[in-house]
């Protein structure tokens, strides 16, 4: 399905404005350095200077990557030290959503681009202590699920172009 009609030469910094979910999430979270801020937060960094540390970025790019953050309500600053003022950066409920999306590329990482060494980073279940091998499911049969599985019909949101909403299935 093509959502892109009629929005030919759109620049990068308005994809946003597209009637597709993907760009709108790329117009969050698309800037290189922001996916890796995003995974040192689930990491257990909380602080200016452990993002900074740990992905060595200039401090004016995650200075701007961690307020978008906060604009776009992925992360809160929490105040930690009063004099002087100090803060730390929290995942919001907004930023636990966005960990499918980080292990799903670490996943795509891990299979195609970690070469004969093998992935850089094993995920463990806590409650089995076994490797997770993260899948997509049907939310309705819980069936594994692929691309050659599903099929894109028009929701609501694609209104905005005049095409009415696809006859949905009932869940």
């Amino acid at each position: 399905m093509q959502l892109s009609d009629g929005y030919r030469g759109v620049r990068w910094d308005h994809i946003g404005r597209m009637p597709c979910s993907i760009a709108r999430t790329l117009e969050v979270v698309g800037e290189r350095w922001t996916m890796l801020v995003i995974r040192e937060a689930f990491g257990g960094a909380h602080r200016f200077e452990e993002f900074q540390r740990n992905l060595g970025v200039a401090r004016n790019v995650l200075a701007t990557r961690l307020a978008a953050l906060v604009r776009h309500g992925i992360v809160t600053r929490v105040r930690y030290q009063e004099r002087p003022r100090r803060f730390e950066y929290r995942l919001t409920e907004k930023g636990f959503d966005l960990y499918p999306v980080v292990v799903a590329m670490m996943r795509w990482g891990d299979r195609w681009l970690a070469g004969s060494d093998g992935p850089p980073l094993v995920l463990i279940h806590k409650a089995c202590e076994h490797d997770i091998a993260p899948a997509l499911a049907c939310g309705h049969c819980r069936k594994a699920i692929g691309a050659r599985d599903v099929r894109a019909v028009v929701g609501p949101g694609l209104m905005t172009l005049g095409k009415p909403p696809a006859k949905r299935r009932r869940r």
